[in-house]
């Protein structure tokens, strides 16, 4: 049995302002989110870590194959009008935020839907919710916020325009990051000089 209810994801609503996204609360239940939890990989840095370079448990092993399964791509693809079901996707799993998170951005060209899905079983905080803004200047100008709860699907169409961020927060913050991305041999090349530039700056000249 499927550990996601993609009941909740079709009955999600596609909104366009500031830019194509929809939020499906109730993508993973209560139930299946705690099972989930114990099984989360043991992070212990602020950071996006690759799936593959990860370990964990059965049962978010499981989840994470629901989450890139057929069902969802192509649930998401008719939002969307796009097919998503023959397109390469990266997976990448967060457990902490730091102060320098959330920074204003658009999420790279090779990518063309993100989908973030939550973990975090309460979140009563203001600061860390996710704000889809209008402008790359003013994180106070926000179509909507999203806070992190557990359970919480949010996707949304990559462009040019599909600023987004948070209020900068430090501490636990579970989230999991599927990219559907562009298969044409010009954006392939540049995610790769965009993956070189951020190690650079990472391992070389040690800036986050």
């Amino acid at each position: 049995m499927a550990l996601i209810n993609l009941e909740a994801l079709r009955s999600a609503q596609l909104h366009t302002d500031p830019f194509d996204y929809l939020v499906a609360p109730g993508f993973i239940s209560p139930e299946v989110l705690a099972r989930v939890n114990a099984d989360y990989p043991a992070i212990e840095t602020a950071a996006n870590h690759a799936l593959e370079n990860l370990s964990f448990g059965p049962a978010f092993a499981e989840l994470m194959e629901d989450i890139r399964g057929e069902d969802v791509a192509q649930t998401l693809g008719e939002f969307f009008d796009m097919e998503l079901a023959s397109l390469p996707t990266t997976v990448t799993v967060r457990k902490f935020c730091e102060r320098t998170d959330g920074n204003i951005h658009t999420d790279h060209k090779s990518k063309v839907i993100t989908v973030l899905v939550y973990f975090n079983e309460q979140w009563e905080h203001e600061e860390g919710q996710l704000r889809l803004l209008r402008s790359s200047s003013d994180i106070e100008d926000y179509a909507a916020q999203v806070p992190p709860l557990g359970g919480t699907l949010l996707a949304f169409r990559r462009t040019d325009h599909s600023w987004h961020g948070h209020t900068r927060f430090v501490g636990e913050r579970r989230m999991v990051q599927l990219n559907y991305l562009d298969q044409s041999p010009i954006a392939v090349a540049a995610q790769r000089i965009s993956r070189f530039g951020t190690h650079f700056m990472k391992n070389v000249l040690g800036m986050r």
